[in-house]
């Protein structure tokens, strides 16, 4: 029978109760979390050595602190009013970024914050890589003894909705009994923030052992800050739509390269002669590459396009309000394959427009305007949204895999990559010394599924180059001590300077596709190493075309359309203020020639001169600048009058 609670350590006293020695919980990753509970019992753990705890969980998120200096200037107001200052900050990730959980306390992830853990030895040890689909039956194996998951609850209804995590809870209490293990106690608290969505994300309140129902006020759910959109993403997107077939299937990841493509294909559909015209600046040939007229396509989207992605984000929002997610699937075989071959009936079309989803996804995350618009749909809209299991999302195998494959037609795939190698492989997750910086998640997943479904394709997009310590480095590289995506599941890639289709190439072939998106300063090097280790024809040289490839090319041709407004900085909406959007490209810049101690000397001396701009007032009293008492402030505030200067055209 179902308990219930309203006070959180009232609900540690009920599983304490309930669980002798170590303790060994399950947790959802990003924002299934119940951080107030996670808080509650590790504050009680802690310091108690005879009470063990193993977390398993994955993607444990905490707001920026903002390091030091103008970094921290920008970042704790903008944090305090964004994630609010209540947010509860989990306790044992702060723990860790400092190496200092105690001795009887393990967190095991198969995610994390990209690039947050890198000088972590305790995260770094106790990483686990898997792909997701594989994360369920690994938590069932080290038998955890309770399952903890943020709910949705609505008025009167004795279902609650797993809501933002349906990814791996079911697929793990299966796992256990496959595995012969007890069910652990499964725990819920309630957030009435989450928004509610129904259907296969929903179970009933017996589902769960214990439903926490903590008193007000809540926090904020966790929303990621909106990033501005650089010329280089923008030309990784607009490639990328090329390659989407109308009638098809998508999946795309998260963060700023994801954004600039759904913002692309939001052009291709209601402003396609503009689009088309933004295509023709950035590449004249790419009307007529094989590959876009294959398997892509440059018009409007007449039937539209089916979502099924590991995670729901802000690019899907903006896709569905603009029409261009809305063929909607069945989980009914017999009636999709009525249509599919022209027998259907009549009720058929009206079951498929009345119970159909257009948008199929596993958890989702985003920003708080994203979460809004979860809550504010209709209900008939909403219902077109269905959260499903990992497993369903990320693979075809070991469910329905006709009814999948008949729902997946023409799917494309498009997830980043941190580097390429030019025989195909891709470095997403880690280091070659293997520290991780983020996770191999659904990748693999989606690669080989692309592989597995006809007509499908995936494509890996990363940006050309990278700044370190103000030395430029290529992202194509000849080898790589780490991959993430071994060769012989090379597809497609794609950076601001093109489309290389790798698939069923020779290695000769690929080398070619490779170099011609390679950025022209490193074209040669790498050709002359893919000639020494006998891939490559030694008469061959770096095309004309590739000589092109620089970043000033690529931002010279979209710059009246960024201009025009036609490619905005925050193309999904922004969380800064227009005076924060324009300190953010400032702090940018200064990051950017700051790198070298000559560099950030050189700075410095600039800034010094810098006279005082029109308007700049604003943003130092925004920084707490605005009358610099010291030396060290006097500085900052120049800084910052210097940044704006060097991006005020931008």
């Amino acid at each position: 029978m179902t308990e219930h609670l309203t006070d959180l350590d009232a609900a540690v006293d009920w599983l304490l109760q309930r669980v002798d020695g170590p303790l060994r919980i399950g947790a959802p990753l990003a924002l299934g979390k119940p951080h107030r509970l996670l808080n509650a019992l590790y504050a009680r753990v802690e310091n108690d050595a005879s009470r063990p705890l193993q977390l398993y969980t994955a993607l444990s998120l905490n707001p920026p602190r903002g390091g030091a200096g103008l970094e921290a200037r920008f970042m704790k107001p903008f944090a305090e009013r964004h994630f609010g200052e209540d947010f509860p900050r989990l306790a044992y990730a702060d723990a860790m970024v400092r190496d200092q959980l105690p001795a009887h306390v393990q967190v095991e992830e198969f995610y994390m914050q990209s690039g947050a853990l890198l000088n972590s030895s305790q995260a770094q040890r106790s990483y686990t890589s898997l792909n997701y689909t594989h994360a369920a039956d690994a938590v069932a194996q080290r038998a955890p003894h309770a399952i903890v998951q943020k709910v949705a609850m609505r008025a009167n209804d004795r279902r609650l909705s797993l809501s933002c995590n349906n990814d791996i809870t079911q697929d793990t209490l299966d796992a256990m009994v496959a595995r012969g293990l007890p069910r652990p106690l499964m725990i819920a608290e309630i957030d009435p923030q989450l928004p509610y969505l129904a259907g296969s994300a929903t179970v009933d309140v017996s589902f769960f052992d214990l439903v926490i129902t903590p008193p007000g006020p809540y926090p904020a759910l966790f929303g990621l800050p909106r990033q501005p959109v650089s010329d280089a993403d923008y030309a990784i997107g607009l490639y990328a739509s090329t390659l989407v077939r109308d009638g098809g299937t998508l999946q795309i990841g998260i963060g700023t390269l994801a954004d600039a493509l759904s913002h692309a294909l939001v052009l291709r559909h209601t402003d396609n002669a503009r689009y088309r015209q933004i295509l023709q600046a950035l590449d004249p040939g790419l009307a007529s590459h094989p590959t876009v007229l294959e398997y892509g396509g440059l018009e409007p989207f007449e039937i539209g396009l089916y979502g099924c992605s590991e995670m729901l984000n802000e690019g899907f929002r903006r896709l569905v309000q603009t029409g261009v997610i809305r063929r909607k699937v069945h989980d009914d075989l017999a009636l999709l394959q009525r249509i599919e071959n022209g027998t259907a009936w009549t009720t058929d079309y009206a079951t498929l427009e009345a119970e159909g989803e257009y948008l199929h996804g596993a958890f989702y995350l985003g920003s708080p305007e994203f979460y809004q618009w979860l809550r504010d749909l209709p209900d008939e809209e909403r219902s077109a949204i269905g959260m499903r299991r990992i497993s369903e999302i990320n693979q075809l195998y070991g469910g329905d895999e006709t009814l999948e494959r008949m729902q997946r037609r023409d799917a494309r795939f498009f997830n980043s990559c941190m580097m390429a190698t030019a025989l195909g492989a891709a470095v997403s997750d880690a280091l070659e010394d293997g520290r991780v910086v983020s996770g191999v998640g659904g990748q693999y997943n989606f690669v080989a599924m692309a592989h597995a479904l006809p007509g499908a394709r995936s494509a890996l997009i990363f940006r050309a180059t990278r700044e370190d310590r103000g030395v430029l480095h290529s992202n194509v590289r000849w080898n790589y001590g780490h991959t993430t995506i071994p060769r012989h599941l090379r597809d497609l890639y794609i950076n601001e300077y093109g489309i290389a289709d790798l698939r069923n190439m020779t290695d000769e072939d690929c080398v070619i596709a490779m170099a011609a998106i390679t950025d022209a300063q490193f074209q040669a090097a790498l050709l002359d190493k893919a000639k020494a280790s006998k891939k490559l024809a030694t008469g061959l040289t770096p095309s004309a075309d590739g000589q092109r490839n620089t970043a000033a090319a690529v931002s010279a041709s979209l710059a009246p359309f960024r201009q025009s407004g036609l490619l905005p900085d925050y193309p999904l909406g922004s969380d800064f203020t227009e005076v924060e959007q324009h300190l953010v490209k400032a702090l940018g810049w200064l990051k950017q020639n700051t790198q070298t101690p000559m560099a950030k000397l050189r700075t410095v001396l600039s800034a010094v001169t810098q006279p005082a701009g029109d308007g700049d007032q604003a943003y130092l009293q925004r920084m707490g600048l605005e009358a610099p008492k010291t030396f060290g402030e006097r500085i900052e505030a120049r800084l910052v009058r210097l940044g704006l200067a060097r991006t005020a055209a931008g």
